[in-house]
């Protein structure tokens, strides 16, 4: 397969079928990363929607995305979700540079974690593919001065969190609303655990942002060590024969009885949660 003329369909196999469990933590990763950069994370905080419906909040991002992988997107469904995805975004004032950075962390934080604790490390057809399918993406929203590989990809991101990771309150608790959702999918009594757990899978820039204690160095190591060894785990079961999407994710609760995809998302409300209902560069387009 050529990983440029048939990227998305690369890339669907690559979620779907080889690392579905470690692409949705690792999406999950890089959309908590954005939290970090203030503009991103003040926006967010004052939308509300990550923190008095962190759930709903979170299926439905999770849903809109994989609609574009499982379906492709020039499918009714890949569309849709394209459609609704930048109906929310134009909705707000937010800069390309904001916009460009997220779309980084999605091509690169996913690649971090497989090679960190994957069965095995990305190919590089998977790794090319995965940049065009989310440069499609973010053509598809307007976004503009995309990298064109990996490589510029990563440097971008790289730049940019140097550049713009930092404290905000408003950012803090988003990031604890995320933390305690994630907890909520467990019983209560181990929420304390998995919060630590959770802290010590990330890196320092991160915890100094969020102004996270950072977890023990034992803590680190050993729960480093146990997510490695689920991939090494896995790597001896028999490949996969069906694909597994987002919505068959257990953490997906908020539609029991099913979903459509039109109806997903935020619909803000001119003047009210922080929407202006502009948006200065036009890089969320129709």
């Amino acid at each position: 397969m050529d990983p440029v003329t048939q990227a998305s369909e690369i890339y669907r196999l690559t979620v779907a079928y080889e690392f579905p469990w470690d692409f949705t933590r690792a999406l999950e990763l890089a959309l908590y990363r954005t939290y970090a950069v203030p503009s991103i994370g003040r926006l967010l905080a004052r939308t509300a929607e990550l923190t008095d419906r962190s759930q709903k909040r979170y299926d439905d991002t999770s849903l809109l995305l994989d609609a574009i992988v499982e379906h492709g997107f020039d499918s009714e469904e890949g569309r849709t979700a394209v459609r609704r995805i930048n109906r929310m975004h134009r909705s707000y004032d937010i800069s390309n540079d904001d916009m460009r950075y997220v779309l980084c962390t999605f091509v690169v934080v996913p690649k971090c974690w497989i090679d960190a604790y994957g069965w095995r490390r990305l190919s590089g057809h998977e790794i090319v593919a995965s940049t065009v399918h989310y440069r499609t993406l973010g053509h598809r929203m307007g976004i503009k001065d995309i990298p064109t590989s990996y490589e510029e990809f990563e440097a971008c991101l790289d730049a940019y969190e140097e550049a713009h990771f930092g404290w905000d309150e408003g950012a803090r608790a988003v990031s604890d609303a995320t933390l305690d959702l994630m907890a909520s999918w467990y019983p209560r009594s181990l929420a304390p655990v998995l919060r630590t757990a959770t802290l010590a899978l990330l890196d320092d820039p991160l915890l100094r942002a969020f102004r996270y204690a950072p977890p023990a160095p034992a803590t680190r190591a050993l729960v480093r060590r146990a997510v490695r060894a689920r991939g090494r785990v896995v790597r001896l079961f028999p490949p996969r024969r069906a694909p597994h999407h987002a919505r068959q994710n257990w953490e997906i609760k908020s539609y029991p009885e099913g979903y459509h995809l039109e109806q997903l998302g935020t619909r803000p409300v001119p003047g009210l949660r922080g929407c202006p209902v502009r948006h200065g560069d036009g890089s969320a387009a129709q």
